[in-house]
């Protein structure tokens, strides 16, 4: 089994939690838990399994993708209905916001990096997540 990463599993509920509720107490009634409790998870500290599973349901992820974004995968989306939603039926990312995100990301894991470089990186990514379709024309 890969070491569990509750911190990388914290910021991705943030994250996600962001899109979907107005607050922690919205999705923590989602969820079925307590605010704390929900806080607890997005301050990375250990809770139940079956709390993850609820967390899971409130992010509309497919049951176990908790163990799957601490261990570092990505979550399984899911419909209303509880099927999964392939990478074709997503909305495609705004590329402008993509790129920002890649400079910024770049530019803070390689400092010493020219303009030209991570302008280059940042296009040669945002081009190949366009061709996958993660990112729109």
């Amino acid at each position: 089994m890969a070491t569990r990463d509750l911190r990388r599993l914290a910021a991705r509920v943030k994250a996600h939690r962001l899109e979907l509720y107005p607050s922690r107490l919205a999705a923590a009634k989602a969820a079925g838990i307590s605010k704390d409790t929900w806080q607890r998870v997005e301050e990375a500290e250990a809770v139940r399994e079956t709390t993850y599973a609820k967390i899971d349901r409130a992010l509309q992820w497919a049951t176990g993708s908790w163990i799957a974004v601490a261990e570092g995968g990505e979550p399984v989306l899911v419909d209303d209905a509880g099927a999964e939603v392939s990478a074709a039926e997503r909305s495609p990312l705004d590329p402008e916001a993509v790129r920002r995100a890649a400079f910024d990301a770049a530019r803070a894991t390689l400092p010493t990096a020219s303009i030209g470089d991570l302008d280059a990186f940042t296009d040669e990514l945002v081009e190949a997540l366009r061709r996958s379709g993660d990112v729109a024309e």
